[in-house]
């Protein structure tokens, strides 16, 4: 019972600071994207994320701190992480590249991923906003979490230890 009422408590305060946080993010992003001593490729995947959260009607949830949290769950951070053939910082699978690209096809994007942007965090960031834009439209951060560990259709059983590890990574 008290569980359910933090976790409802945390979701309000998320809806009510979304806004201001994401602009946060994204004049954050954007003032590091204009520091010319970065790269461009780092740029380009920084305006990436941008233009995806931008575009997308997760834009409403700061999904940053579940990404966070996701990253030192998966990875502990490291983006050369390697468990099977889930690779990266967030351990992403040559499924999810190929259901990210088939959903980039639908949309009539240019845009597609290769297995080797799963090292990149920023391009492994960009994948789960659209997994989120696609598969949660209504930007729930335990589907958003529970999806991550089972796939789209998890079984809460299943994700409960995985959800409560990201859920305390987030506090």
């Amino acid at each position: 019972m008290s569980f359910r009422l933090k976790y409802r408590d945390m979701i309000q305060i998320f809806k009510k600071v979304s806004v201001s946080l994401m602009a946060l993010a994204l004049v954050t992003t954007t003032a590091s994207a204009s520091d010319r001593t970065t790269s461009n490729a780092a740029y380009s995947s920084k305006t990436s994320v941008k233009s995806v959260a931008k575009s997308s009607k997760t834009s409403s949830v700061n999904w940053n701190p579940v990404m966070d949290a996701i990253i030192q769950v998966e990875s502990e951070g490291n983006p050369n992480a390697v468990s099977g053939n889930s690779v990266g910082a967030m351990q992403i699978t040559p499924i999810l590249v190929r259901d990210c690209n088939d959903i980039l096809k639908r949309r009539k994007s240019s845009k597609r991923f290769t297995m080797a942007d799963r090292y990149s965090v920023a391009k492994s960031k960009e994948m789960f906003l659209l997994i989120q834009q696609h598969y949660n439209p209504e930007n729930s951060i335990e589907k958003a979490i529970r999806s991550w560990n089972g796939g789209v259709r998890y079984s809460v059983r299943a994700t409960e230890r995985y959800y409560q590890k990201v859920m305390r990574k987030m506090k």
